[in-house]
């Protein structure tokens, strides 16, 4: 069987950042995955199910009603590792393109205050898992620590 791509990804040196994962094609347009490493591997523990869970719903929420990037919306959700998430993108793109998009998502969950989007069990299958002060907490580490001194160093994996 062959490796999957992010299984080739270096763990060891992994900090940080905002990586391109993968580029697919899906007929004539591209999609491109993102790698939104939110703690290092192996080195830091990893982010709880309830906070990571509420950031997705957030988060997820946020984008699919983002006025620009809505349309280009194909998933956000948690790596199963619980050190960050995935953004999945209609186009080409480069990890620089969606930093700006980052920083006002990040900045939106870390502000956010009220009912969690879809965190009801109605719409939700574990409805209860949910942290919202832990999710604004993580959100604002990663805009402080990563997405607002970011480097070309985080934007790309090592080689």
């Amino acid at each position: 069987m062959d490796k999957i791509a992010s299984f080739t990804v270096n763990h060891l040196v992994l900090e940080p950042g905002v990586y391109v994962s993968r580029k697919d094609r899906v007929g004539a347009e591209i999609i491109t995955t993102f790698d939104l490493r939110m703690t290092t591997p192996n080195k830091e523990p990893v982010m709880n199910t309830a906070e990571l869970h509420t950031l997705e719903h957030i988060c997820a929420t946020f984008l699919r009603n983002h006025k620009i990037y809505k349309d280009k919306i194909i998933y956000f959700g948690p790596m199963g590792c619980r050190t960050g998430c995935y953004l999945i993108m209609a186009g080409d793109l480069e990890s620089k393109d969606i930093i700006p998009l980052l920083i006002e998502m990040f900045s939106f969950a870390k502000d956010f205050e009220g009912e969690i989007p879809g965190a009801s069990p109605i719409e939700c299958g574990n409805y209860l898992d949910q942290n919202l002060p832990m999710s604004r907490w993580l959100a604002e580490r990663y805009l402080k620590n990563t997405l607002e001194c970011i480097d070309e160093a985080h934007l790309h994996y090592a080689e």
